[in-house]
Order: C-alpha cells, then structure tokens, then sequence
C-alpha cells in the first residue's frame, strides 16, 4: 500500500506561540508519527524574506521553530523535516513555473489584492506602492514547495484554499505544455479551531496578544494574569463559554480535568483563582518539551545535523526529479536525443483510474487557462454564436497548419472550445 504524501511549511518570521501549536505543529507532529503517511515538513524562510527584511528576526525565527518543532515530538526517521533554503532545486522550479504563470493569475492573489485594496482606501495613487515581486509573486514559489515533491495533500486553512488553487492550474499548464509530470495537489481543509489570545480575539502576533509556547514560567504566569474577565466578584457564578481563561483550559486538559473547571466558574471560583489554575494546567502540560526545547536551543548543532540529514533525504526526490523536470523543458545535455535513442524505452507503470482522472482534470484547467481570454472574449460578445463560430473555424485552420506535437496541443484546445462553446449551438 503506497504512503499518502503530506506536506506543510511554516514561515520563519515569529516566536512559535500556543496558537501556531494547537493550529498547525501538533498536528503535523502527530502525523510524523504515523507509518502511513510520508510526510514532508518544511521551514519556509525563503518566504519569511516576503515580508521580513530583518536577518536577526529571520535567524532566530528558524532556530526558535526547528527546537520547538523537534521538542514536541517531531519524527524525523518516519517524516521528511527540512529548511527551505537548503533545497536548490524549488528556487530552481520557481522560476521555470513562473515563466509559465501568467500575471493575471497573480493579479487574483489575496495577499496582492489586500495590498492594492488598502491603497486604494488610503487614497494613494499608486495602488502598487509597498507591493514587492516577491509579495505578487509568493504563489508560485508556493506552488513549487508543493510540486517539487509531488505532494497530494496539503493541510490547509479554508482561507489558504487559493494558494493550492494556483498550485494546481500551474501545474496544469506545465503538464499541458511539457509532460504530464505533476501531480493535481488537493487541499485538506483543517476544521478552523480559533486560539482566543490575552485580549478575547484570535490569537495573532498581529494583535500582539500572543502566549510564547516555551516562555518561562514567570512570564508564562505573568501574560495569564493579564488575561481580560469581567467583573464579577469571587462567588457569583460566570460563564465558561464566554470565557477566554476557561476556553484555553479546555484546548490542554482532558474532559474530566474540563468538567470540573467548569463546575468550579459555576460555582463562582474567582478570576485569580482561576488564572491560577490555567497556569498550573498550561506549565504541567508544557515543562518537559520546555525543558527539551532549552535543551536544543542550547546545542544548535545537534538541529542543525538533523536539519542537513532532513535536506538529504528530501534532496534524494528533488534532485532526479528537477532532473526529469529540465529535460521536459528542453533544458538538457546536448547528446540527450543520441543517448536515449540508443536505449529501450522503460516499462511505464501502470496509473490508477483515479491518477488517470486527475491526470484529464489538470490537462483540462491547463488548456482552460491558456483559452482564458478568447472563453471571456466571446462570453462577453454581443453575437456569442458567430463570435464563438469564428473562434474555432480560425482554431480549426491553425490545426491544419500545423505538425506533429504542435497539431496535437491546437487539436486538443480545438475539442474543448467547441466543448465550452457547444452552449452557444455552434
């Protein structure tokens, strides 16, 4: 049975909190652990550059979330763990993708549309200001974490939909024009669990109500403190379910240990106390993958072995497989042709009906892509059935002009115009 291939990164920009654990790490550490599963986890410091222009930040960033990664259990015998950075193959892929990306693609980009959004509402004329190409551009590199291992499944937030989106009408239009190499990335959809922080809101480092996952007790003890209640007095009773202190208890303790807390608010415990008790739960829960975690920070060299022995094994796919990429491309030794007509063709192995059918929908959302403006040219006509006739009557005299594997690309693109156009009774 073949292993389902899973793979996640985390951007290098932040102190790992208890929101980035309960949301992203623990479930990636529970699916290290699982045999079934050929998990590829990344620290995506090419990304953190995006944003992030502060070397300090980025650097201790990634040392902070390699250890916190690795103290939580992090398998890396069963699970493929790695930096971004170490792997020269995906920059490599970035730029051969975004040589087939188009820009319009780009354009529908959520992080670029926030950014000509708020100069638009700031009534700035230059709607591109503080817009980067690495900030336009982000998604392909994206695309090419997900594609340079083939990953099927990328756990992902319903907000982060887009980005796996992109990734598969990239990919499309590389099978489309090249070779049918990649596979069609699905997205996981992780149900949205919302970490309240100190102030009630989503715990975000934009909000700046965070709780560092592996602070010292004393802080640790001191940003429970500054939690925000209400005013009720010790022995009134108080609402868990509106409670921020009873809602992050709950996210650490069992159901008994929760049962009882929240017996405890109906019985009107008092809002030191009950601080008091978060504490308690949250540091038992965290003191010993603190203690790991000290640990590591103070023997880098030790995260550093397991890091280059995580890019070793990843670069054991990625570098046959660039390989196999560049000469789809063209880009290739000058006595390729002379040395494999010189050799038999290997045994091919046989697809899945359902990789079959992936295979179809990708070519498909390939060709749509690249049909885009002639579809939306004609949708937009007066006279959509001449306009549409005229499209694949020129459509069915370039085909005929042409030869070989060029006829055959026109071919197909002239079976699904008429296919999209068969609504107009053409």
């Amino acid at each position: 049975m073949s292993q389902k291939r899973v793979l996640t990164g985390i951007t290098t920009t932040g102190t790992p909190h208890l929101g980035n654990y309960l949301g992203a790490i623990k479930p990636a550490v529970k699916a290290s652990q699982d045999p079934s599963l050929s998990s590829y986890f990344f620290l995506a410091d090419f990304h953190a550059l995006i944003k992030c222009h502060d070397p300090e930040r980025v650097a201790r960033s990634t040392r902070e979330i390699a250890a916190t990664w690795l103290a939580l259990g992090l398998d890396t015998d069963n699970a493929t763990f790695y930096r971004q950075s170490d792997i020269p193959e995906i920059p490599e892929l970035t730029w051969i993708l975004t040589c087939l990306c188009s820009k319009g693609l780009m354009n529908r980009s959520h992080a670029y549309k926030a950014s000509v959004d708020a100069n638009r509402d700031a009534a700035n004329p230059d709607l591109d200001d503080g817009v980067t190409l690495g900030l336009f551009s982000y998604p392909v590199l994206m695309a090419a974490d997900i594609l340079m291992f083939n990953a099927k499944h990328i756990p992902v937030g319903k907000d982060q939909i887009q980005h796996i989106e992109m990734a598969r009408d990239i990919a499309g239009r590389f099978n489309h024009t090249y070779a049918d190499v990649f596979v069609m990335p699905e997205p996981m959809i992780d149900d949205p669990v919302i970490i309240p922080g100190l102030d009630g809101r989503k715990m975000s480092k934009s909000y700046d109500n965070t709780i560092p996952l592996f602070c010292p007790e004393n802080e640790l003890l001191s940003l429970i403190k500054q939690i925000k209640t209400d005013s009720r007095l010790p022995g009134e009773p108080k609402d868990a379910d509106s409670s921020t202190l009873f809602e992050l208890y709950s996210l650490f303790a069992s159901d008994q240990e929760t049962t009882d807390f929240r017996a405890k608010f109906e019985q009107g415990i008092g809002w030191g106390d009950a601080k008091l008790e978060l504490f308690e739960s949250l540091n038992g829960y965290l003191c010993e993958p603190r203690k790991r975690y000290n640990e590591l920070m103070n023997d880098l060299n030790s995260v550093e072995v397991l890091l280059n022995k995580g890019a070793e094994k990843a670069r054991e796919y990625s570098v046959p497989f660039m390989r196999e990429i560049r000469e789809a491309t063209g880009i290739r030794p000058l006595n390729t042709t002379l040395v494999g007509a010189s050799k038999s063709e290997p045994k091919k192995k046989e697809k899945s009906a359902e990789q079959l059918a992936n295979a179809e929908a990708g070519r498909r959302r390939g060709i749509l892509m690249q049909l885009k403006p002639v579809l939306d040219q004609v949708a937009n006509a007066v006279d959509k059935t001449a306009a549409a006739a005229q499209v694949i009557a020129e459509k069915q005299a370039e085909v005929e002009g042409l030869k070989k594997k060029a006829k055959q690309k026109a071919q197909n693109e002239l079976e699904l115009l008429r296919e999209e156009f068969a609504k107009y009774q053409v």
